[in-house]
């Protein structure tokens, strides 16, 4: 007997490498998933410029981001939808990324469209297909419920960035949807999977999560790099009673050796 509905997860037309270069822009759930990557040795880029929750936004750190003509586009980025709801300032007309703990008597608080948040998330594509056409582009929208909204009103924020994505993503394309947000909500569905706050997915939550990504995302090299790092990230965790002894510095240096070693192996140095 089953007591859960394990969402299906469809399998990209691309596999994550070890080691590869990507960049996560979006909500507070980006910033726990690209932390995950970080701690496997990828060298990640998570939100240069602060936490982002709506398309706009997004779309406004990306082009940040690109601005900088120097910099190599990676090949693989996360966006993390979280909200509909923008803020613009009453004085220029403008929807800003951070209202900088200004007055809110100087922002008007709107909710974007569909067909709005489907052309904003339209030109971050573009934007970022014009500096690597071969880009692949994984959408994901945060489980994380906005109570400051009302849940009904957080539900029907997420609806529409949902919505939205439908139109846009296309099974033939390096678009591809990546069900975060059904997993906690659907196949999660129990309070244990949420911190104290009754709102943010719990560590566990988020390491089931993490899971599923590398098993239907990484490569078999990506997992092999995975299987073998984990015995080494663990030793570094370890608390000695005796830091400051010679047996413990000697486990010290055997494990950063094993470290530098493995990386060579798959093409990095320290």
């Amino acid at each position: 007997m089953e007591f859960r509905t394990p969402v299906q997860i469809a399998r990209p037309s691309f596999q994550i490498e070890p080691l590869e270069e990507i960049l996560f822009v979006g909500s507070c759930f980006a910033d726990s998933i690209g932390q995950r990557f970080r701690e496997e040795h990828f060298p990640v880029i998570v939100n240069p410029f602060g936490t982002m929750y709506n398309p706009v936004s997004v779309l406004h750190s990306i082009e940040r981001h690109l601005s900088d003509r120097e910099r190599e586009a990676p090949r693989i980025v996360f966006i993390t939808l979280g909200t509909n709801h923008v803020y613009r300032l009453k004085e220029t007309g403008e929807i800003v990324d951070n209202c900088q703990k200004r007055p809110a008597r100087l922002f008007q608080e709107e909710m974007l469209t569909v067909s709005e948040c489907t052309e904003y998330l339209r030109q971050i594509v573009d934007t970022l297909r014009s500096r690597r056409p071969d880009v692949q582009v994984v959408f994901t929208v945060s489980p994380i419920r906005y109570q400051k909204y009302g849940f009904h009103e957080s539900q029907l924020s997420k609806a529409t960035l949902l919505l939205a994505l439908s139109s846009l993503l296309s099974p033939l394309s390096s678009l591809h949807y990546f069900p975060a947000y059904e997993i906690l909500l659907d196949e999660l569905r129990d309070y244990r999977f949420y911190k104290d706050d009754m709102i943010h997915p719990s560590a566990q939550a988020v390491e089931y999560i993490w899971q599923q990504l590398v098993e239907h995302y990484f490569s078999p090299r990506a997992k092999q790099f995975l299987q073998e790092w984990k015995p080494i990230k663990e030793a570094f965790g370890h608390r000695p009673f005796h830091p400051e002894s010679e047996e413990y510095k000697r486990f010290l240096d055997a494990n950063q050796q094993k470290e530098v070693e493995l990386l060579a192996r798959f093409g990095k140095t320290l």
